[in-house]
């Protein structure tokens, strides 16, 4: 009887983005481009939040978004009605995530001679966080309705993000979220991270979120 043998695809899927990741990162350092992947789960402001703060950085930098989603072109209309910046919608076709590959592909689609891109990845808090965009940056919003504990249940993302925006600190009064048990939740998993609370309604710390992002522009302008 012949053997039959078992072949572990997925460590070969990932090796090959990675390397796609790096390759497109350094390309986007020679250019002088911060590309920042921000994840979270459905709901949690995302599109809400990047539009006020795109209204605050084009004041001082020339920014992009690229807006994934299984369907619909709603966020990429929204972003670009309210903010006047490039934007451009990429459909996953049913996949969760987005790679390096289809990465690069948004970004020959929105173009050249811009210093700032976000990528507002496909709504959840899994599948985002095992695949390396080529970002320089990874973000994950978590906003107070979702409550505290959401780094226990979803590990991978807070220890893979640079920055954790906890958003709709407006609504704190209404809900039963823990500041600080959330920020140290998020510091156990990641002692590296940068924390900072945030409500797009009413503009609390936005300009220092606003700061952040103008700082790293400069970090990445630096090494080009």
């Amino acid at each position: 009887m012949q053997e039959v043998r078992t072949i572990l695809l997925s460590k070969s899927v990932f090796e090959d983005n990675d390397r796609e990741a790096d390759a497109l990162r350094a390309r986007l350092r020679e250019r002088g481009v911060t590309l920042v992947n921000v994840m979270s789960s459905p709901g949690s402001g995302k599109t809400t939040l990047l539009v006020e703060l795109i209204k605050r950085l084009s004041r001082r930098c020339r920014v992009g978004v690229m807006e994934a989603d299984i369907d619909s072109d709603k966020d990429a209309l929204t972003v670009a009605r309210e903010t006047g910046c490039r934007s451009v919608q990429l459909h996953t076709g049913g996949m969760c995530h987005l790679d390096a590959g289809m990465t690069e592909q948004g970004l020959r689609e929105l173009g050249d001679g811009l210093d700032l891109v976000f990528l507002e990845n496909v709504g959840n808090l899994v599948c985002p966080a095992e695949y390396d965009t080529g970002a320089a940056f990874n973000v994950v919003i978590l906003s107070v309705p979702e409550g505290d504990d959401k780094p226990l249940k979803y590990p991978l993302v807070f220890q893979n993000s640079d920055l954790c925006v906890v958003s709709k600190i407006d609504a704190l009064p209404y809900f039963d979220f823990d500041v600080e048990k959330c920020k140290g939740y998020v510091f156990d998993r990641n002692p590296g991270a940068r924390f900072i609370c945030v409500s797009a309604k009413t503009g609390e710390n936005m300009d220092e979120l606003e700061r952040l992002f103008i700082s790293k522009i400069a970090e990445v302008q630096s090494h080009a």
